[in-house]
């Protein structure tokens, strides 16, 4: 069985993208190791288990990639957060200071609202629907 382990996302420091994503989304984070030059190894998931997909993120280190934080898809969302219960979520995250760019809305596939990281990134907090 095959699966996507990690999806790297370019950020500007590390512990202020380590704040955001383990304060405002709750995320854990699972490793933060020393690397040369000054780099980190820096992960984190969302959820309970080890099994999920994870965000390595990677702070840039020269123009290009600088260039690149925040619009990493070209605009579009590019991260899909889902939950088992939206309005939790989005009551949480909105007293954390995360920024929606739309009201929730109900979508015949779930619950569902756009919002942007510390950066700009477009995500979606989505909750599926159940399928009866």
């Amino acid at each position: 069985m095959s699966r996507i382990a990690l999806v790297t996302l370019v950020v500007d420091d590390y512990d202020e993208a380590i704040r955001f994503y383990t304060d405002a989304l709750g995320f854990r984070l699972v490793e933060d190791a020393p690397r040369p030059h000054g780099s980190r190894w820096v992960v984190v998931r969302p959820g309970e288990g080890q099994d999920g997909t994870g965000l390595l993120l990677a702070r840039a280190v020269d123009d290009a990639q600088r260039a690149r934080i925040g619009d990493q898809t070209g605009g579009r969302v590019g991260f899909f957060l889902h939950t088992d219960d939206f309005a939790r979520d989005h009551a949480r995250m909105l007293s954390a200071g995360v920024t929606f760019l739309e009201a929730p809305r109900h979508e015949p596939y779930g619950s569902v609202a756009v919002f942007q990281d510390l950066y700009g990134n477009r995500w979606d907090l989505l909750q599926p629907a159940t399928t009866a």
